[in-house]
């Protein structure tokens, strides 16, 4: 399949880059979706994360979803209160993308003259990038506790 993660090995005959190990993770439209919905909307049930405005397709979320959890990214349990639900949760590496996700968000809200988010984001953020880090990391933390004793 074209959208499969390629080995190690064969990655490597590409390209040694690590920007291009980072893309090949999560460098596609849907993915970068997937992650900001998950690390910075907090959303965890595979209907919210279609319920977002860009309306991913159901295979193609599967299939981020399944190729995120692969990677280590995400992990998928059964929600206790209905066995019949999956939880998707960041992994501590998915959480490392923080960082990463507030960058990109910032960046474009600063040279988006439609953009969605607040009018201030990216002048407080920039202002305090670690504040933002450590804010975010700390939230998503206590989420993905508070989703184990589900």
């Amino acid at each position: 399949m074209a959208t499969d993660l390629m080995s190690n090995a064969s990655r490597r005959e590409k390209s040694n880059c690590p920007i291009s190990y980072s893309l090949d993770l999560f460098g596609d439209r849907w993915t970068l979706l997937v992650l900001r919905d998950l690390i910075l909307h907090g959303k965890t049930r595979f209907a919210e994360f279609q319920n977002s405005a860009e309306k991913i397709a159901s295979n193609t979320l599967a299939d981020r979803l399944r190729r995120l959890e692969e990677q280590g990214i995400v992990v998928r349990n059964a929600d206790r209160s209905d066995a019949r639900q999956k939880i998707y949760a960041v992994t501590k590496k998915g959480l490392s993308l923080t960082s990463v996700l507030l960058e990109i968000a910032a960046w474009g809200a600063s040279h988006d003259s439609q953009t969605g988010a607040p009018a201030e984001f990216a002048a407080k953020f920039y202002a305090d990038r670690e504040g933002y880090y450590r804010e975010h990391r700390q939230r998503i933390s206590s989420l993905f506790e508070a989703q184990k004793n589900r």
